[in-house]
């Protein structure tokens, strides 16, 4: 199968997934990942050198993991909602073209990131279930420091149903947060590797697993059972 993991930010893909990346990669499906930011431009003012630093660090990342190819669309950092919704809608579309993904994953609508909440609103629209469609599946993946400091609010709650064991690719997301040396924070902070690592654990036992990584299925297409 082929698959295409979205990302606001350079980074997001690893924390909020990294071990299903690397597992379905080592199952023999094709892994894509499409950064719609460049992730650096309000942070970092000024430095314009980080924004090639980003993208190295996101190649590494997602080599380490097993991705076919990380796309780029550079994007302002932070300032989606600046845009027409039509023209993140574009972007989204473009790569869905090129990779006719059968599985998309996408940020949650309830993330504390804007630049996250509207591209879930575009990847509604760039995978309508119309005819012809390759995409069989939609889902939202949780990422630290954005997911767990929404508003708790009913519609907005990240309410996982459906678990993936990573057991087995703890070490590959470790190392792949790590290539992210830009991002890297110390514990407690959410995005450190040991704040991941308990989230994997605290969402493995939620289903009686060591590590597990969640999320929310948003639509799934049977034609058959086999």
């Amino acid at each position: 199968m082929k698959i295409l993991v979205l990302a606001a930010h350079p980074d997001d893909e690893v924390y909020g997934m990294g071990g299903t990346i690397a597992k379905l990669s080592d199952s023999g499906h094709h892994v894509y990942t499409l950064i719609l930011t460049e992730g650096c431009s309000t942070q970092y003012s000024g430095n314009e050198e980080i924004i090639d630093i980003k993208k190295e660090e996101a190649n590494l990342a997602n080599e380490i993991l097993g991705v076919k190819k990380v796309f780029f669309c550079d994007l302002p950092d932070m300032r989606l909602d600046s845009l027409d919704h039509v023209e993140i809608n574009k972007n989204i579309e473009k790569y869905m073209e090129i990779i006719e993904p059968d599985i998309v994953f996408t940020h949650h609508n309830g993330d504390v990131n804007k630049d996250h909440r509207l591209i879930f609103e575009s990847t509604l629209v760039a995978t309508r279930p119309v005819l012809g469609s390759s995409v069989k599946k939609v889902y939202t993946y949780q990422v630290p420091s954005s997911t767990e400091w929404g508003a708790p609010l009913e519609n907005d709650v990240f309410i996982p149903n459906t678990f993936i064991d990573i057991e087995r690719y703890t070490d590959k997301k470790r190392l792949a947060i790590e290539a992210y040396k830009s991002e890297l924070r110390d514990f407690p902070h959410p995005r450190s590797v040991k704040a991941v690592q308990i989230y994997d654990q605290a969402a493995g036992i939620k289903v009686g697993l060591e590590y597990a990584e969640a999320f929310c299925l948003i639509r799934a297409i049977v034609t058959n059972f086999k």
